[in-house]
């Protein structure tokens, strides 16, 4: 074993000689040396973050103004627009709480199903910009409202069923 140690400690050369003189001063010197600190100018970006954002509000604002919705048709169809978005919007939110594995599935294509009425309103809107107050598309616009109520509500039943099966089973239809 001691052979293997002198042999390991002439094989390999080591520095044995002591440092030059002041090594220790300097060493602490550097170590209490306060650390310089690199300057990240967030200035600059915050400021380019805030024109960014105002732009994209007043671009939005700017767009939103050319375009004519549900809303501005008539204040009952703002009430009917406002009725349709706030129980699609409470279903949905029902519709998130009973999220789990077994309801992932179902879940994902009634919101596939979702984007493309909501694909189709956009070009309603569009139509109803250009063409103006033409009762086909409102009637249109109203259809999808309700077909995006009627693919939640089926989905909340299809959630049940998963949960419940015997409850479908145990109900007395007349």
């Amino acid at each position: 074993m001691e052979d293997k140690l002198h042999q390991f400690f002439s094989e390999n050369n080591f520095d044995l000689e002591k440092p030059h003189s002041g090594h220790l001063k300097r060493f602490e010197q550097k170590l209490n040396a306060p650390k310089k600190q690199q300057k990240t100018s967030w200035k600059w970006l915050s400021v380019a973050a805030s024109v960014v954002l105002v732009l994209v509000f007043w671009l939005g604002n700017n767009h939103q103004k050319g375009q004519i919705d549900l809303a501005d048709v008539s204040p009952k169809m703002e009430e009917v627009q406002d009725y349709f978005v706030s129980t699609i919007h409470q279903e949905l939110k029902t519709l998130e709480k009973n999220r789990n594995l077994e309801t992932e599935t179902i879940i994902e294509n009634a919101l596939d199903e979702l984007e493309e009425l909501e694909e189709s309103y956009k070009v309603f809107v569009a139509e109803l910009t250009k063409n103006g107050k033409q009762r086909r598309i409102i009637s249109a616009m109203i259809k999808n409202y309700q077909r995006r109520l009627d693919i939640l509500e089926r989905t909340l039943k299809q959630i049940d069923q998963i949960r419940n099966p015997k409850f479908l089973e145990d109900e007395i239809y007349i």
